[in-house]
């Protein structure tokens, strides 16, 4: 990570915005699936943030975004490692962003977190995952006619909420979910 930002820093000179955008989902997996669900959705945004942290102080501002999901928010998944990892990570990523919210506040750093539903990605769109969702107790779908949101929605929200049009905007649990938490 240190590289990858000192690298940016020398291209680019300055680090306004920070987008903790990785995930994986092992929604079937056992205890294997926890380990890499926590390792890669939870301890790497942390590790995002935490490299970044000190240059934006020392540059006086900043805007952070973290991807959680719809799960972040609400009851998601199956009674595996995979799943409930990936519960547990996404509500973990809300609880980092509110620390840092708190924390980075006063140096001027917003920090806030988007809640996408199920998004028109590789990690979703696959036989796998459509076999997971299928066998799930409990209804997944959308409050809007939509089984997936695009890609270009969750960016749009990211945009605005590390754009002037959000300046004031920090602390914030931001669903882009066509309606997937107001249904639950």
């Amino acid at each position: 990570m240190t590289e990858a930002l000192q690298a940016g820093l020398g291209e680019f000179g300055r680090l306004d915005i920070v987008v903790a955008n990785a995930g994986t989902a092992p929604m079937g997996a056992g205890d294997e699936g926890w380990r890499d669900v926590i390792d890669v959705n939870l301890a790497g945004v942390y590790h995002t943030v935490d490299v970044a942290i000190p240059i934006m102080i020392e540059q006086g501002g900043g805007a952070i975004v973290l991807t959680s999901s719809v799960a972040g928010l609400v009851a998601v998944g199956g009674a595996n490692g995979g799943a409930i990892g990936y519960a547990a990570a996404k509500h973990g990523v809300v609880g980092l962003m509110r620390v840092y919210a708190n924390v980075l506040a006063r140096h001027n750093i917003r920090v806030n977190s988007i809640h996408p539903s199920a998004v028109h990605t590789p990690m979703i769109d696959n036989e796998y995952s459509r076999r997971w969702e299928s066998e799930l107790p409990t209804d997944v779908s959308n409050a809007l006619p939509v089984q997936m949101v695009a890609p270009e929605d969750v960016a749009n929200a990211v945009v605005w909420l590390v754009s002037d049009a959000a300046r004031y905007v920090t602390g914030v649990t931001l669903p882009v979910d066509a309606g997937f938490v107001v249904k639950r």
